[in-house]
């Protein structure tokens, strides 16, 4: 039903790089580049980062939530590590997630450099 999702961040050259790394992890692409957004997907732009020059420091709890939905564990463990080595933050690190419901809810959460919440999951009873 969602067509794309976006988030506003403050620097898009940094975004840029960082979402590159963490997104690249997952299989996306940078596919459109305009002078005040760049969108990643795997054959159309799904995930839109925006310039945002009016946004102030964020909290680190402040954000958008987005979570992307993988098909392995491997792919969650990346998604995490591409994140840290690009200078996000760990907002939970990779491992199962039993109160999330049933299914072998696999999860990662980073933070981004504007406080946005980014989360890769999958499910572990798909195999």
């Amino acid at each position: 039903m969602i067509d794309h999702v976006s988030i506003g961040v403050r620097d898009l050259d940094a975004a840029t790089r960082f979402y590159e790394l963490v997104l690249g992890a997952l299989g996306l692409t940078k596919l459109e580049s305009r002078p005040a957004t760049v969108g990643f997907g795997k054959t159309y732009p799904e995930f839109w980062i925006n310039l945002r020059t009016e946004m102030t420091a964020l909290l680190p709890t402040n954000g958008a939530h987005v979570c992307f939905r993988t098909r392995a564990q491997e792919q969650v463990d990346a998604f995490h590590a591409a994140a840290l080595q690009a200078g996000g933050a760990s907002d939970g690190a990779p491992g199962l997630r039993p109160h999330d419901g049933e299914g072998g809810y696999y999860a990662a959460f980073i933070r981004d450099a504007d406080g946005n919440r980014v989360e890769a999951v999958c499910f572990t009873s798909d195999k």
